[in-house]
C-alpha cells in the first residue's frame, strides 16, 4: 500500500504534461488572430521574377506621359517582349523575340543621334520603335487573378535565357525588324523600304496561314477612298489596276485612273493591315481584303510561334528569318557604351 501514492502522483504529472506540451508548442504560432495573419499575407510585397544584371539603362520616351524614363536594359527587354508578342506563345518564340528586341535597342543605343525621339531619349515606347509597357501597365492589361504573375514569369524566363545575346551580321548588330503575321512569305527589305539589307531576304512562312491576323477586310465609301488616296474613280465598277507585286507577293505598284501609287503608300494612306491587298467596288463602297499584318520584313511573330510548335528552337527560328545571321555576345558593344564619357 505504500507505493500507491507515488504512482498516483507520477500519473498526474504525466497527464498534465500531455496536455500542456502541445499547447506550449502551438502558442508561438497562434499569438496573432486569423484576421491579422490574413491581412499580413495579403499585404506581403510581390516577389518579381529576376532578370539578368543590366550593364546599361535605356532612355525610353514614354509618349503618353511625355517623360523620359531610364530603364535597365534587361527589364526593358522584358517589357518589350510582353508588349510585342502574346505571352501565350511558345517559349522558343519568346526567346527569339527577346533576341530581336535586345538587338534592336542596342543598335539604337549605338547611334550618335537617336531618331524620332526628344533629346535625351534613345527610343520611344511606341510602334515607331518597339512597344514597351512597364509593370503597372502590364498589371492593368493582365488583370485576371494570377495572370500577371504567370505571364511575367514566363516572359522573364525567356529573356533571362537569352541574356547578353544579340543578333549580328559581319560582327555588327543587325536591324532586327519583326512584324506580326506574313501573307505566307516575308519581304525583301528593299521592296518595302529603300535599302537592300543582305540578311532581310524574302523567305517562305507557311505557319502564318489560318492564324488570327492572317486575313482582314475593310469597307470604305468611295468618297473616303478617293479623299485618302487623292484619286478620282470613274462611274464604273473599276477601282484600280495592280501593276506589279513584290517577291513576297505584296502589291508593289497600282494605277488608279492614271495615278500610280506604291503598295506601301496605299497601305499607309488607307491604314490597311498589309500591303498584300485586293479590292472590289460594291455600289458606293470599296471592299478591301488583306493578307498578313505588318510590313513583312524580318521575323514573322506568328511564323516564329508556328515553328516553335513544330519543335524548332530559337536558333532555328532566327536562322530562318534572318539569313546568315549569328547569335553573338553583346558584351563588346555594351563595353563601348559604358566607356563613353
Amino acid at each position: 500500500m505504500r507505493n500507491v501514492k507515488p504512482i498516483i502522483v507520477l500519473t498526474s504529472i504525466l497527464f498534465v504534461m500531455v496536455i500542456m506540451v502541445p499547447a506550449l508548442l502551438v502558442i508561438p504560432f497562434t499569438d496573432k488572430g486569423s484576421g491579422q495573419l490574413a491581412e499580413e499575407l495579403q499585404n506581403k510585397p510581390e516577389v518579381q521574377p529576376t532578370v539578368a544584371e543590366s550593364p546599361v539603362d535605356v532612355a525610353v520616351y514614354r509618349a503618353h506621359k511625355e517623360v523620359i524614363e531610364n530603364i535597365p536594359l534587361e527589364e526593358y527587354v522584358v517589357g518589350v517582349v510582353a508588349s510585342e508578342m502574346p505571352a501565350e506563345f511558345e517559349e522558343e518564340a519568346l526567346m527569339a523575340q527577346a533576341l530581336a528586341a535586345r538587338t534592336f535597342v542596342l543598335k539604337h543605343l549605338m547611334l550618335e543621334e537617336p531618331i524620332g525621339v526628344p533629346e535625351g531619349a534613345v527610343v520611344s515606347d511606341t510602334v515607331n520603335h518597339q512597344v514597351y509597357k512597364g509593370p503597372e501597365e502590364l498589371k492593368a492589361q493582365w488583370n485576371e487573378p494570377g495572370e500577371y504573375e504567370a505571364k511575367l514569369a514566363k516572359i522573364t524566363a525567356a529573356v533571362r535565357a537569352t541574356a547578353g545575346k544579340i543578333l549580328t551580321y559581319n560582327n555588327e548588330p543587325i536591324t532586327a525588324s519583326f512584324f506580326s503575321t506574313s501573307n505566307g512569305q516575308t519581304e525583301n527589305s528593299e521592296e518595302y523600304w529603300q535599302n537592300e539589307i543582305p540578311y532581310l531576304r524574302s523567305v517562305a512562312s507557311p505557319w502564318d496561314i489560318n492564324t488570327p491576323k492572317y486575313l482582314d477586310q475593310v469597307s470604305l465609301t468611295v468618297a473616303d477612298f478617293q479623299n485618302r488616296l487623292g484619286v478620282s474613280l470613274g462611274a464604273g465598277t473599276e477601282v484600280g489596276k495592280i501593276i506589279s507585286r513584290t517577291t513576297g507577293n505584296r502589291v508593289s505598284k497600282v494605277e488608279i485612273n492614271g495615278k500610280q501609287l506604291t503598295g506601301r503608300e496605299v497601305r499607309e494612306m488607307l491604314k490597311l493591315q498589309s500591303s498584300d491587298f485586293t479590292w472590289e467596288r460594291k455600289g458606293d463602297n470599296i471592299v478591301i481584303t488583306t493578307k498578313g499584318y505588318g510590313h513583312g520584313v524580318g521575323m514573322s511573330q506568328y511564323g516564329a510561334n508556328g515553328m516553335a510548335l513544330q519543335g524548332k528552337k530559337h536558333p532555328d527560328i532566327i536562322a530562318h528569318y534572318y539569313k546568315d545571321v549569328q547569335i553573338g555576345n553583346a558584351e563588346q558593344y555594351l563595353t563601348k557604351l559604358t566607356a563613353k564619357p
